[in-house]
């Protein structure tokens, strides 16, 4: 079982910088990427299908169709995501969209465009490891992506070491 992170986002152009700043990842998290909800969509039932776990979303909110907080809110409420972290990736949303993305989809981060990749990689391995520790996994087989002195600490909190 491996983890898996989702790029939702229009824009091939960001969705390639998103992944070129999140390569670190790459040899231990499944990285998947969705220009629209439908293709999002896909690619969470692949995820499923194959037994791994989607334990990032980073939506941008403009998408063609449904938006990207409309996404996230859908997610909140689909058992195969609800441990799911959700994260809004934009510099378009309004004050009332992402307060729709707080309180409805349970939002847990926000990260605006231009993004710094170093604080975009600390943000993703934060996620990462929240994932992991609500989802109540082993945190040893995923430590190369995670927290480490905080993954270790549950770790030995339940009994493993």
């Amino acid at each position: 079982m491996r983890l898996a992170l989702l790029i939702l986002e229009d824009e091939r152009s960001v969705r390639e910088a998103l992944r070129r700043d999140l390569a670190v990842f790459a040899g231990h998290v499944r990285i998947e990427e969705a220009e629209d909800v439908p293709t999002a969509l896909e690619v969470i039932a692949e995820i499923d299908a194959a037994g791994d776990r989607l334990a990032l979303v980073m939506a941008d909110h403009r998408l063609p169709g449904t938006s990207g907080v409309d996404f996230l809110i859908d997610l909140a409420t689909d058992e195969r995501t609800l441990a799911t972290r959700k994260v809004l990736v934009t510099g378009q949303a309004d004050q009332s969209d992402t307060i729709r993305a707080i309180n409805e989809a349970e939002l847990d981060r926000y990260v605006a465009k231009p993004w710094q990749p170093e604080a975009l990689r600390d943000m993703v391995r934060d996620q990462l490891t929240e994932f992991v520790v609500v989802a109540g996994l082993d945190p040893l087989p995923h430590l190369a992506v995670l927290d480490a002195e905080r993954a270790l600490c549950v770790v030995h909190e339940r009994g493993d070491l």
